[in-house]
């Protein structure tokens, strides 16, 4: 065991050795390798990251623990006869329906109700097109975890009364209210004045969509002023432990209240935030099954190079593998070492790509300000892959070197 280990010791040595007296023609071979490395960890991180920027999106505009049932809810890929037998047979969700899921859905900790609709918004000469009202239930805050900067959200009492007040995004009272204090000023929906009460935190941008552009107001006002439009009802359950029990007691408070039978369908749509991320991983899964392997061929393309080099390397080489074995290296001696030197340097190609892509994700993070996760699964793959391309393309060099005959080697070079 002890003269095993010194072999593969010895082994190693040489193959250092031989690589350090080539720098610079080790790391032109090299440049294949890191290039590969880099592209599959820097591919992985993006599709990490992209992952990450949405499942956070998502959490900030649905909240935790948080689901939503409405007439037509997103429900994954639909064929087109799905989706019009499910818009003729869904029903329009009504306050009566939000009032039975909140009294009879024991396990959830907060049902809600939200409905939306855009408008331009027009005062003193400023106009802010493309803003949405939401008609929001006092809890909505809770439910969504929204956090306001400024002010409070909506009152249960204000709800109840169907009072004129709402609560801003940021973007919105900034361009109304720059640079004061907006609480208890006006501004006009549809030309009737509604008392600012809050403002929301800054939450960014999805996909491109403003999520600041939002308006709050009571959801008996919202009524009122712009009719009977499809209700979304929301609910919450009280731990993550809780949430699918929690979702399946609204679920079939729901269908009680429709009078739906054991083998009939749902007539309305239901959504989670579980079900989203878990969508979101098969899209960004789908993305990396398909891009990364693209990546992984630039690492053959290297170990090509690699292969080729090692062939050079015993040519050059010839005397030494022939001196070697006339003093009694074995042919499995010789071909370790030549398959030590090709993994060796595949190795060092991954570890310096490797850098080369942490200092890429960090460069584009600064700079564009895109998220960018290296992940450790990524790292692996790229090092694993690169190691085995590399012992791969040493194997007919070995061969040939351990096959070399050591008196022909040595009458050949002298």
């Amino acid at each position: 065991m002890r003269y095993l280990f010194s072999v593969y010791v010895d082994s190693a040595r040489i193959a250092l050795q031989s690589i350090l007296a080539h720098k610079l023609r080790a790391f032109l071979t090299l440049i294949g390798i890191i290039i590969g490395v880099a592209a599959v960890v820097v591919v992985g991180a993006s599709v990490s990251g992209l992952n990450t920027y949405v499942t956070d999106k998502v959490a900030k505009l649905l909240g935790a623990n948080h689901f939503m049932m409405a007439r037509m809810a997103f429900q994954g890929r639909l064929s087109d006869e799905d989706f019009e037998r499910r818009n003729r047979r869904n029903k329009r969700l009504n306050w009566d329906d939000y009032e039975w899921v909140r009294d009879h859905c024991t396990s959830c900790s907060e049902v809600g109700v939200e409905v939306g609709s855009q408008v331009d918004l027009k005062q003193d000469g400023i106009e802010f097109p493309g803003a949405i009202v939401f008609g929001v239930t006092s809890n909505m805050a809770e439910i969504e975890d929204k956090t306001i900067s400024e002010g409070r959200f909506i009152s249960p009492d204000e709800v109840q009364r169907s009072a004129f007040v709402c609560v801003l995004g940021s973007e919105i009272k900034d361009k109304f209210f720059p640079n004061t204090d907006a609480i208890g000023k006006d501004l006009k929906v549809r030309g009737l004045p509604m008392r600012v009460v809050g403002v929301e935190e800054t939450r960014g941008a999805f996909f491109g969509d403003s999520l600041d552009r939002h308006i709050y107001i009571p959801a008996t006002t919202h009524l009122q002023i712009f009719g009977r439009n499809n209700l979304q009802i929301h609910g919450k359950a009280e731990t993550r432990e809780a949430f699918q029990p929690t979702i399946e007691d609204a679920r079939m408070t729901m269908r009680n209240k429709h009078r739906l039978k054991g083998n009939e369908e749902d007539d309305f749509g239901l959504v989670n935030v579980e079900d989203l991320n878990n969508q979101i991983d098969q899209f960004t899964g789908s993305i990396a099954a398909v891009v990364v392997p693209i990546t992984l061929i630039t690492l053959v393309v290297g170990g090509i190079v690699v292969m080729n080099i090692m062939l050079v390397s015993v040519t050059e080489r010839t005397f030494e593998i022939g001196l070697r074995k006339a003093v009694g290296a074995t042919r499995k001696q010789i071909l370790m070492q030549f398959l030590i030197e090709s993994g060796m340097l595949c190795a060092f190609g991954g570890m310096i790509g490797l850098l080369a892509a942490y200092g890429v994700t960090k460069t584009i993070t600064a700079l564009a300000g895109i998220t960018m996760t290296i992940t450790v699964g990524y790292i692996l793959l790229a090092l694993i892959v690169s190691s085995v391309i590399g012992m791969i393309a040493g194997i007919y060099p070995a061969f040939k070197a351990a096959r070399l005959d050591p008196i022909i080697a040595l009458t050949k070079t002298t």
